[in-house]
């Protein structure tokens, strides 16, 4: 079975876990729609190659944390569209969920899902329970305070915003949740793979504010020039947009040089290799990352 089709299935699964009478229609269908059709999945993508170059001893559990950081993700994007946030009218070639279902239900299906993240979890407690608590640690370590998505979102809340920090919260935090679930789910320590996470959670930021600022919205699926409206921190305001592609191209190779030892570690190296090649505009990518 292709990575695609086991996350695929595990998010549905999840999402029908909720799809009963019992729910409101309009918040089932919210979170159902908050989830799919998805973007690229780099995230669970992500978290399937650590557990593959790991041994993925225990493949429904692995599903399991891959569908649990995607709707993590699926939710912080729902609350970063609201208009208190970012306002935005389209994401992933449709319209948010605040302008299809209302900001009311935008904020409960965000939360929800949240929720759901760590209901998928749980119900893989049968199949290896020792591993479910680091599991739900770094999970939730991901999503609060101090140094999670929350905190990424609130800083831009702040006067101040230190770029590193915020860029750390509200991206890395995630993809080091990815590499770390990865780990955990195929019965090995997490701490050796966070600095891939961190890495390639900074790269895939830095990748974002670079299309933000020269990127088409028609083909992005969102809006562009959010970080110049919003006045909020960017690789690009910052570095400019050549020492931006720099850095993110820095960013690929040490994220590789950090993979530790493993059964799989080459073939984890070449599925890095070409993620990173597409995450770059092709005008702007004289040679691959």
């Amino acid at each position: 079975m292709s990575d695609a089709i086991r996350i695929e299935r595990a998010l549905n699964a999840a999402v029908e876990s909720v799809e009963f009478p019992e729910c409101p229609p309009n918040l089932a269908a919210a979170i159902r729609y908050a989830v799919f059709p998805g973007g690229a999945r780099i995230r669970p993508r992500l978290c399937l190659a650590v557990a593959a170059a790991c041994g993925d001893d225990q493949p429904a559990v692995t599903d399991a944390a891959a569908a649990a950081i995607e709707l993590m993700h699926c939710a912080s994007l729902v609350h970063d569209d609201l208009p208190c946030f970012d306002d935005a009218d389209m994401r992933r070639s449709k319209l948010t969920v605040h302008r299809e279902f209302g900001e009311r239900l935008a904020v409960l299906s965000g939360d929800a899902l949240i929720v759901l993240a760590f209901q998928s979890l749980a119900r893989v407690a049968a199949v290896v329970p020792e591993r479910l608590p680091r599991l739900i640690q770094v999970v939730g370590t991901a999503v609060g305070a101090p140094c999670g998505i929350t905190a990424g979102q609130a800083w831009e809340c702040e006067q101040t915003v230190p770029l590193v920090e915020y860029q750390r919260a509200k991206t890395g935090a995630l993809f080091a949740a990815a590499t770390e679930l990865g780990a955990i789910a195929a019965g090995m320590a997490a701490e050796p793979w966070r600095a891939l996470g961190e890495y390639l959670g900074e790269a895939y930021q830095v990748a974002d504010d670079i299309r933000d600022a020269t990127g088409d919205p028609e083909k992005l699926g969102k809006p562009v020039g959010r970080d110049v409206a919003l006045d909020r921190p960017s690789a690009t305001r910052e570095l400019g947009l050549e020492g931006a592609v720099q850095r993110l191209k820095g960013l690929v190779k040490v994220a590789i040089e950090s993979i530790p030892e493993c059964p799989g570690a080459e073939e984890l190296r070449a599925h890095i290799i070409a993620e990173s090649n597409g995450l770059l505009p092709k005008e702007l990518d004289k040679q691959a990352v």
